[in-house]
């Protein structure tokens, strides 16, 4: 038998690997808004291309900013970087009409009209 599953399960990824993506949620704060808006349309799952159709930019600017988030975020690719966007949705999303913001609501409300 491996390491990876003890009596109670599976061995938590982020302390098996020492990496938790929402650290650089932290680091939010040190992105321009653009970087930002990048970073939340990153999180869709888009390429590279189909990012700068979406921003009305080049491709290579995506890739710039890409390449500062990543950086300035300090994950390691922009794999962790989108996980990082899905992560940090409701920080980096200000639309009041998004269907993550409108589901949230939702369900506090069904939570607090529970209690």
């Amino acid at each position: 038998m491996t390491g990876r599953f003890n009596t109670e399960g599976p061995v938590c990824s982020y302390r098996r690997t020492g990496h938790n993506p929402e650290l650089g949620a932290r680091r939010l704060e040190s992105l321009t808004g653009r970087e930002r808006e990048v970073l939340l349309m990153l999180g869709t799952g888009l390429g590279n291309r189909e990012l700068a159709q979406e921003l009305g930019i080049a491709e290579r600017t995506v890739k710039a900013h890409i390449a500062s988030i990543v950086e300035k975020t300090k994950q390691q690719t922009r794999t962790q970087a989108a996980i990082l966007a899905a992560l940090a949705h409701d920080e980096l999303c200000s639309d009041s009409a998004c269907a993550r913001h409108v589901a949230k609501s939702l369900d506090q409300g069904q939570k607090s009209s529970a209690a």
